[in-house]
């Protein structure tokens, strides 16, 4: 279990029109993926639409939209 600081706001705690910049992943292998789709570590993230019943994220992050799953989503962690 990861410990997070009070500063620290996971992805899929965040209300849609939130932005932020993408401090760190806490999973590698989400973390793989999210870099290859252009998720980077420093970069801006705004939520722009969150599916309902723990559906899918639609994101926007440095002029790229990213559709993502729930499970990516909770493992990003914003500065």
């Amino acid at each position: 279990m990861v410990k997070l600081h009070t500063s620290e706001k996971i992805l899929s705690c965040a209300r849609v029109g939130v932005k932020g910049v993408v401090s760190y992943f806490k999973d590698e292998q989400v973390a793989c993926r999210l870099i290859s789709m252009g998720l980077v570590p420093g970069c801006t993230i705004e939520i722009l639409r969150k599916a309902p019943f723990g559906g899918g994220w639609y994101v926007k992050s440095d002029g790229l939209h990213i559709a993502m799953r729930s499970e990516e989503a909770c493992c990003i962690v914003l500065m």
